[in-house]
């Protein structure tokens, strides 16, 4: 009798092992798997994001030489309409992160700054030059600089970056609404992400 219940207790003790070490392996292959797929979908969403927009700009240019002083001066002048394509992107191929599967939380590190790329298209009218005060290189230079900084100035009070950082967070509200749906914790920096609102307050 004793031969049977030691057998019967020995049969229990090993099956409770076999389904302990089931249920862990389990657990692993979960685990495994979740990070793949939170893996891909950074993959998927690491690409390039742009938002374009369209500003245009008349400017009138002069310039004067003096000759013996104030006694004798030569103008040249140009009219020049510039339009111009700006472009704002994010490139989320940079984006760093960790997957800490023991935690069960993905940890995004750092989101790359928006890089801006203006392209004018600068045309010409009216120019006026004297043979002793030429239109130069360091004129259209010097006009392509002034219209750098003032369609700088415009992009920044218009609303093409606020725009590009909306499809930013749109963008990164997939990785909260996968991690949330898996039992997931998605961080940035030190700061949890309770909810997809929670996203509009990050600090680039």
């Amino acid at each position: 009798m004793r031969k049977i219940l030691f057998g019967v207790i020995i049969t229990l003790i090993i099956l409770f092992a076999f389904k302990y070490c089931g249920d862990k392996r389990d657990d692993n292959i979960v685990l495994q798997e979740n990070s793949a797929l939170i893996q891909e979908q950074i993959n998927n969403v690491g690409k390039l994001i742009v938002t374009e927009g369209y500003f245009s700009e008349v400017f009138s240019y002069k310039n004067s030489k003096e000759i013996f002083g104030a006694y004798l001066s030569f103008e040249k002048k140009a009219l020049v309409v510039v339009n111009a394509e700006v472009t704002v992107a994010y490139d989320l191929s940079k984006i760093e992160y960790t997957i800490n599967k023991e935690n069960k939380t993905l940890q995004i590190t750092s989101i790359p700054k928006e890089e801006i790329k203006i392209n004018p298209d600068f045309e010409y009218y009216d120019v006026q030059a004297d043979y002793l005060n030429p239109f130069e290189a360091k004129d259209y230079n010097d006009i392509k600089n002034t219209v750098n900084k003032s369609l700088s100035k415009k992009i920044e009070n218009s609303d093409l970056k606020s725009n590009a950082k909306n499809r930013l967070i749109s963008e990164l509200s997939k990785f909260y609404i996968l991690t949330s749906s898996l039992g997931w914790t998605l961080q940035y920096n030190d700061e949890t992400i309770t909810d997809v609102n929670g996203l509009q307050n990050i600090k680039l």
